[in-house]
């Protein structure tokens, strides 16, 4: 089965070339980190902060929602 890891520096997925995080990867990550999302949410801000570096061309808002706009959102 294909890691589905981030490949700098278009931040494509190695296991599937779609954009990274893809829905597998995603899953994944959800299962890896479970319980509270801040861990994974900082985890992804590290990488968004990379891919920002890596792809200047790719609208801020649009980073946003590929890395983090997917996670659950907790209810309060």
């Amino acid at each position: 089965m294909p890691e589905h890891l981030p490949w700098p520096p278009a931040w494509t997925c190695t296991g599937c070339g779609r954009d990274w995080p893809c829905p597998t990867k995603q899953s994944q990550l959800l299962a890896e980190f479970g319980g509270p999302r801040a861990a994974l949410a900082v985890y992804l801000g590290s990488c968004l902060v990379a891919a920002a570096q890596d792809l200047p061309a790719l609208p801020p808002a649009r980073a946003r929602t590929r890395f983090l706009g997917w996670l659950p959102r907790t209810r309060q």
